[in-house]
């Protein structure tokens, strides 16, 4: 939403300066000068990515203009299933788990939160370290360190779609100038019409310019940064339960491991003690979620 809002603020107050000004809208509208620009700079996407990180790059954009689901529901949710499932492991122990980190699906104990379930990384990511515990031979920091280099690996693949945009908006200024360089050549075959014709054809070039420079610091540079702020959200939301998952393994009780994960919630979305402990028991905001 706000992501929404900053655009219209952005592009409110360039037009609303310019017609204070007295400048005439519709010599901005050039379609073709646009076409030149934003055609070309799709163009060197294409060039420069794999069709995969493209289409990521899209989706992405699109998650800029929805809803944070990190929010302070989101975590109470995940903890609650955190300390379900460290319960259950330490009542029935961690052989009864196997069924369920097999096929997460079909668990019972899994299925029930869907805001865990739709993360499929995050299901591989808690489920894949379980089972490796539950097969045994793998130590506890080897176990950590395969959260961690899972982390690791899936914060490189998110950054490349970023990385795509970032190159995208660098490139719109210096495609604008060679918009803006086309116009000049058409104006100078145009030198022995009437003035205006030449008037209208130079501004036509420099509005290319002016494309090329707001498109890059005004939309795309933004919408990468606002990309990359949702990447290290999600790399925190992974860490969370990686702490969890660790201090359950190593041999903290479940409300303990629970605990463990809250403190890495950063302090904007994360519940308190009280908000965690009423969730783990059925109640607060996690459980009408």
């Amino acid at each position: 939403m706000f992501s929404i809002i900053g655009i219209v603020v952005v592009f409110g107050a360039i037009v609303g300066g310019y017609l204070m000004e007295h400048g005439k809208l519709m010599v901005l509208m050039q379609p073709a000068e646009l076409v030149i620009i934003f055609g070309a700079a799709v163009g060197t996407v294409l060039i420069a990515n794999p069709l995969p990180v493209v289409i990521k790059m899209m989706k992405m954009i699109g998650a800029v203009f929805g809803s944070n689901r990190f929010n302070k529901v989101f975590y109470l949710e995940n903890l609650k299933m955190l300390n379900e499932v460290f319960g259950y492991a330490r009542k029935s122990g961690m052989a009864k788990l196997e069924a369920d980190v097999e096929d997460p699906n079909k668990s019972a104990l899994f299925s029930k939160y869907k805001s865990f379930m739709k993360d499929h990384h995050a299901v591989h990511f808690v489920c894949d370290t379980l089972r490796m515990s539950i097969s045994g031979g793998v130590g506890n920091f080897e176990l950590d360190q395969m959260m961690e280099l899972d982390i690791e690996v899936h914060h490189h693949e998110v950054t490349a779609p970023v990385a795509a945009l970032n190159t995208m908006a660098d490139s719109l200024p210096g495609l604008g100038i060679v918009a803006a360089v086309l116009g000049v050549v058409i104006t100078m075959g145009s030198l022995g019409g009437p003035p205006e014709e030449i008037g209208h054809k130079v501004a036509a070039a420099l509005v290319g310019t002016f494309l090329g420079i707001l498109l890059c610091y005004g939309l795309f540079g933004p919408l990468a940064g606002a990309m990359s702020k949702i990447n290290d959200a999600e790399s925190e939301y992974y860490h969370c339960l990686r702490v969890g998952v660790i201090s359950f393994i190593k041999g903290s009780p479940p409300i303990i491991a629970t605990e463990f994960a809250r403190r890495t919630i950063p302090s904007a979305c994360r519940p308190s003690f009280q908000e965690m402990e009423a969730a783990c028991k059925g109640g607060g905001a996690a459980a009408s979620a």
